[in-house]
């Protein structure tokens, strides 16, 4: 069977899986807001617990990562991946999801070369070059500003 580009592509869009644009944006939006609603209301409880505004950001930050953390650890955050989509990509869980995803998946292969090695892959770069553009930016301002 000898087919064009053209042909293929036709054929490919003939047999592709219809994609639900405006459920899965829907669905995203309910999710991600979902998500960030709790993040107000952990900040919230935790300001009534005494702490101050900052603290309480600071704290309501660690919070949303473990629970993050632990809902990746029960295969229950990927769950709501497929279900929420783009919407748990809310950067805070998101992130925490891409830094436990690796370590849990080559924990086969032991601590330091599995977990700890992989830990980093997806969200090393990040870590890396963020500290690294924040130093810059640092110095950029003590120098100039």
């Amino acid at each position: 069977m000898d087919l064009t580009p053209k042909e293929y592509q036709q054929y490919v869009e003939q047999k592709a899986k219809k994609s639900p644009i405006v459920k899965d944006t829907a669905l995203a939006f309910v999710i991600g807001g979902l998500i960030c609603v709790l993040g107000q209301a952990i900040q919230t409880a935790w300001g009534a617990a005494g702490l101050g505004k900052e603290d309480a950001g600071t704290a309501t930050s660690c919070t949303l990562v473990f629970l993050s953390a632990l809902l990746t650890g029960l295969n229950l955050y990927n769950k709501l991946a497929r279900f929420g989509g783009a919407g748990t990509l809310v950067p805070i869980t998101g992130f925490a999801n891409a830094v436990v995803s690796p370590a849990i998946d080559f924990k086969s292969e032991g601590f330091v070369t599995g977990m700890a090695a992989k830990m980093f892959t997806v969200a090393g770069p990040v870590i890396v070059f963020g500290t690294l553009a924040s130093v810059i930016y640092g110095i950029l301002l003590k120098l100039f500003g």
